[in-house]
């Protein structure tokens, strides 16, 4: 789910942003960071790009279907209003 290269650019990232004394852990505070980063993201109620472009998808296919029978309900509407009047 998570993109390793992106955990990992994020653990640079914020390796490069410690104080020098800290930077010179080297691998092990990246590593460090790492985890916690895996830990902490793992908590997270994320999906995909493609279980988010899918479901995009998927809304954007119901809106169209509903604003079809909106459209049909409404000259529906029309009809039964226009009967009504002729009777009445």
């Amino acid at each position: 789910m998570l993109d390793p290269k992106k955990l990992e650019d994020i653990a640079k990232q914020i390796q490069n942003s410690l104080p020098s004394g800290i930077k010179n852990m080297g691998e092990e505070a990246e590593k460090r960071i790492r985890t916690v980063l895996q830990a902490q993201l793992g908590k997270l109620d994320m999906v995909t790009r493609e279980e988010f472009d899918v479901q995009t998808k998927v809304l954007l296919r119901t809106r169209e279907k509903l604003n079809d029978m909106e459209a049909k309900l409404a000259l529906l509407e029309r009809k039964l209003t226009d009967v009504q009047d002729e009777q009445g």
